[in-house]
């Protein structure tokens, strides 16, 4: 027994050592390349927007590792160290300042609009970060106010537009319902639609505000079922009380079309609404994975995942991609990565092929990148099918 425990030391001493010469030589490489540049990121793995946050994580780790084993960006490898935050902003501020106190970080992902706010004035003062999310609140699309922060995708204000113009043009003068919730999300984009609405010869005949979550919508649906709009857009909501709202108004002889924003038209939760979710239609501003269109980076991302990816996933996955291609803008035009350089370097961005995640080549002018599509649930497929072409604002 004490020999065998002997030459297993040995043995075990023998390929340290051997790690150890291999690793130096790999070492040096990495030094003589530069070093590592540092995404971190406040991601919600736990509590109630965990449904988006290991997606996020998934999607950034994966990009992480497709441009490390092509090499880095050149000669520096990319390293992503994320944080769980719960989806709470103190727990997500906290993680921001372990993170960028323990590594010189560049780029940064945060969890919610609560935490970009908050963060803010931080990142000025930092001056070395550039920062996406999971928000799309149109408060962050102000360059002057917030200029080392982007939204990877469409603003809420820019989701509502495609909507709009997708109405316009497939029912001209339609009459239009805002349904959203009372909060801070909920209540973002419909003003400005309102306006914009009107803009577009759409009518907006009632607008309805309902507390966030499952609640009994009985009185509001009698309210919407009297206004008898052709359209009824839900914003502010994951799910419920979308399913309630559509059952209860198909049993009323409701004959509107019903839609949604980014974070309700995910797959999986579109085809929870069950059989009455049939052509229930949102906007987009990705394709879905299981998408048959030509689209390089997506048949990458099935080879790693064979499984089907949620659209955080992708939005994830895109953060990585446009924090990578704005601090290879900087490095390749020898400029120093600092958070108004990559802002610099990401608004450079002009007719940018995403590998097919966006179908049509973007160019990134303010905080927001204001394209998107409709699609539109098939119950019987089990599919968000294509409802339109792609609407750039």
């Amino acid at each position: 027994m004490q020999k065998s425990l002997t030459s297993q030391r040995r043995r075990s001493l023998m390929l340290a050592a051997a790690g150890t010469a291999l690793a130096s030589p790999l070492t040096a490489l990495a030094q003589a390349g530069g070093e590592d540049i540092v995404i971190g990121g406040s991601i919600p793995m736990t509590g109630v927007f965990a449904f988006a946050g290991i997606g996020i994580n998934a999607g950034m780790q994966d990009y992480v590792k497709i441009i490390n084993d092509a090499g880095g960006i050149k000669g520096r490898k990319l390293r992503y160290v994320p944080e769980d935050t719960g989806y709470k902003v103190d727990v997500s501020v906290a993680a921001f300042k372990k993170i960028t106190s323990q590594n010189k970080v560049n780029l940064y992902y945060g969890d919610s609009t609560g935490f970009s706010k908050t963060i803010n004035p931080e990142l000025d003062r930092n001056g070395n970060i550039l920062m996406a999310g999971a928000s799309f609140a149109t408060e962050l699309n102000d360059p002057k106010k917030y200029p080392n922060q982007f939204l990877v995708g469409p603003d809420y204000t820019e989701m509502f537009g495609i909507l709009l113009k997708h109405i316009a043009k497939e029912k001209p003068g339609a009459k239009v319902a805002f349904v959203y919730s009372d909060s801070e999300f909920g209540r973002d984009p419909i003003e400005a639609s309102e306006a914009a609405a009107k803009k577009l010869g759409l009518n907006v005949v009632v607008k309805l505000m309902t507390p966030p979550g499952s609640v009994d919508v009985s009185t509001e649906v009698i309210k919407l079922r009297r206004a008898a709009p052709d359209y009824t857009i839900f914003h502010g909501y994951v799910l419920a009380p979308i399913p309630e709202f559509i059952t209860q108004g198909k049993q009323q002889g409701m004959k509107s079309k019903w839609m949604g924003t980014f974070w309700t038209m995910d797959s999986s939760t579109v085809m929870k609404m069950g059989p009455d979710g049939d052509g229930f239609m949102g906007v987009m501003p990705y394709r879905y994975y299981y998408d048959t269109e030509k689209a390089p980076m997506l048949d990458k991302i099935r080879q790693m995942r064979p499984e089907y990816q949620s659209t955080a996933y992708i939005q994830g996955f895109l953060a990585a991609m446009l924090f990578t291609e704005s601090a290879k803008r900087c490095l390749d035009a020898g400029k120093e990565l600092t958070g108004k350089n990559l802002k610099t370097a990401l608004n450079s961005i002009k007719d940018f092929d995403t590998g097919g995640l966006i179908g049509v080549p973007i160019t990134i002018k303010g905080n927001s990148i204001p394209v998107g599509r409709v699609y539109r649930a098939d119950m019987k497929a089990q599919k968000m099918v294509a409802a339109s072409d792609w609407i750039a604002l």
